[in-house]
């Protein structure tokens, strides 16, 4: 069994929320793990989605540093899955397709860790925002909002598209199967109808 580690290291900047989002392919009878330094007390979500492959389906779990299991699902399409952590330390997220001999998979998933910091800094005190506040703060829920939603088309688009090529091809196989058998059928029907036609005529000997 081989498994494909990789270390997906995300830069805090300035903002106390960070994340990602990544599309990737796992391999037949394969299992790829990411890892993500998570602080004690605070709260990360992951979302995860099969895009193709096979029947859509994948095997994931999640470990604490010190390889506890939080979650853990077997042949999932998709799924999302929230928690608090307890300690401070690299978690483990792994996808597995070893029940998979010959089918690949593509995957989508993102992780966001963290609370996001307040848009202005005034909405941490008990004051009122003032208009402009409160309109850039309406403003970024809305983008905010924009974005799960075009990620969440771009997942459906995906996987309607893969579907359909999928349909596509084995359409074009079928149709090429048809053919050749049509023009087998015409080519013999041919050879039967000369047979049929060109009889010779028994040879008839006179003697005088």
């Amino acid at each position: 069994m081989q498994c494909l580690v990789f270390v997906v290291l995300f830069a805090l900047g300035v903002h106390s929320t960070y994340g990602v989002e990544l599309t990737y392919e796992l391999e037949d009878n394969s299992k790829q793990c990411f890892f993500q330094d998570i602080t004690k007390d605070t709260r990360a979500t992951m979302e995860y989605q099969v895009i193709s492959g096979g029947r859509y389906d994948v095997d994931c779990s999640i470990e604490d540093p010190d390889g506890l299991k939080l979650y853990s699902e077997k042949r999932k399409q998709y799924d999302s899955y929230a928690w608090d952590a307890q300690k401070t330390g690299a978690y483990q997220i792994c996808f597995s397709n070893e029940f998979s001999t010959i089918t690949h998979k593509v995957i989508y998933f993102s992780m966001i860790v963290g609370d996001e910091k307040p848009l202005v800094d005034t909405m941490d005190r008990a004051t009122a925002l003032n208009q402009m506040e409160t309109s850039c703060v309406t403003i970024h829920d809305g983008m905010k909002n924009v974005i799960a939603s075009q990620t969440h088309f771009r997942l459906r688009e995906s996987l309607g598209r893969v579907f359909a090529e999928g349909i596509n091809t084995r359409v074009q196989i079928w149709s090429a199967i048809q053919v050749t058998i049509m023009i087998i059928v015409m080519v013999g029907q041919v050879f039967v109808l000369r047979g049929l036609f060109n009889t010779k005529k028994p040879f008839t000997r006179t003697d005088t």
